[in-house]
């Protein structure tokens, strides 16, 4: 008989909550209608953290993904009136990404479709609770320190 794998066991209780946190998130979502893919709001998410319109190329390092990838979610998303391509104001062959008024609008709805999927998530843990969970997932997000008081990659 083997021993219990505590960090097994852990790992198994991650990706089971990961997947009843996208299940809550995509039934909130599904009753708002907003005809966006899980990548194309996340795209969307992403686009508010710029001071200016990104690049495709600045979006697609952000997301960790192929350039080709951003290019069918703008596409999509283009298709759907939540962003435009714009020119870049220095240089005409580059093209930036902005958000629309609708892109926006989408974005007010994505966000509050999370918002009611987190509380639904965290409904049963006290003040607390969700402090405590708040750091430990902060710890696992941005890795364990080195001595020297830096983040490990």
């Amino acid at each position: 008989m083997t021993a219990p794998d505590p960090d097994g066991l852990l790992a198994e209780q991650l990706l089971r909550l990961t997947r009843r946190v996208h299940r809550i998130q995509k039934r909130h979502l599904e009753h708002r209608d907003l005809g966006i893919t899980p990548a194309q709001s996340r795209l969307l998410r992403t686009l508010v953290h710029y001071a200016s319109p990104p690049r495709m190329a600045d979006l697609a390092e952000r997301l960790e993904v192929v350039p080709r990838a951003v290019t069918t979610l703008v596409d999509g998303l283009e298709a759907a009136g939540k962003v435009r391509r714009v020119p870049d104001p220095c240089n005409r062959r580059v093209i930036r990404i902005e958000l629309t008024d609708d892109g926006r609008a989408a974005l007010r709805e994505l966000h509050a479709g999370r918002r009611a999927a987190a509380e639904e998530i965290l409904a049963p843990l006290t003040d607390d609770q969700r402090t405590v969970l708040g750091g430990l997932l902060d710890t696992l997000i941005d890795g364990p320190m080195t001595e020297r008081g830096h983040r490990t990659p």
